[in-house]
């Protein structure tokens, strides 16, 4: 499988994420809220909703804020919510996926289409960049948790089906049906994992220039600022010496 792109996980742009938290806190309670919409309003019952309460404690999302996003479910809030996958390229070819829950599929399509236009890119139609990419499950763990050794024989036994372990961290890939289950083994051997979502990991990765790189980062900065993009995945790698220039 393709290699870890540390950019894409660590996010470095420590002054980027910090100003987009409040915008981050938005949009998880906002996928609380339709996932528990979606099924039982009881995390242990509902593993669509245990997996978006996890990434809210994750970013320390306060619990009342929590609370406050699965009762509103309740209140028949999300119910005019839309999920839909936009796919397209950057500039260079670079394939990015945008995910988006919106209540306005022609403001959210006109939106993304005039993001992509701008940075040179183009958006293309569903399923034109996402063979590029798998549809897993990812459970992420501190470095702390154990050397590479012992993670990668937790992970076999836990049914997982590949470990990527750098000095940062460690990532557990399975199969997007086994998620819940693998992470669920894993924390009675290696603990609470810090993070369980499905994701879109690219099969491989592409190193860019930094031209290139402040291009696909204005593009992708401008997609992550929209209130209704959920995530956003690409399959470009920053290598440390052009970081360092950002």
């Amino acid at each position: 499988m393709a290699g870890h792109s540390k950019w894409a996980n660590i996010q470095h742009r420590k002054g980027k994420q910090d100003k987009l938290r409040s915008k981050m806190f938005s949009k998880l309670a906002k996928e609380i809220t339709v996932a528990a919409k979606m099924g039982l309003p009881d995390p242990e019952m509902n593993p669509r909703l245990r997996l978006a309460v996890k990434a809210a404690k994750a970013v320390s999302m306060p619990k009342d804020v929590i609370d406050r996003a699965i009762k509103k479910s309740q209140m028949g809030e999300g119910d005019d919510y839309t999920e839909i996958r936009y796919e397209g390229y950057g500039v260079n070819g670079i394939a990015i996926i945008v995910e988006a829950m919106t209540d306005n599929l022609n403001r959210t399509a006109s939106n993304v289409r005039s993001y992509f236009s701008k940075c040179g890119g183009n958006l293309g139609t569903t399923g034109s960049v996402a063979h590029s990419f798998d549809r897993v499950g990812e459970i992420t763990y501190p470095a702390s948790a154990g050397d590479a050794d012992t993670v990668m024989m937790a992970a076999l036994e836990a049914g997982a089906d590949d470990v990527e372990s750098d000095d940062e961290g460690h990532w557990i890939y399975c199969s997007v049906e086994s998620l819940n289950e693998v992470s669920d083994a894993l924390e009675k051997t290696l603990g609470e994992s810090t993070e369980s979502k499905l994701i879109w990991k690219p099969q491989s990765l592409t190193e860019v220039d930094l031209e290139t790189a402040q291009k696909l980062m204005r593009l992708i900065d401008m997609l992550e600022e929209d209130d209704d993009v959920q995530t956003v995945t690409h399959n470009f790698d920053i290598p440390e010496n052009v970081a360092a220039q950002l």
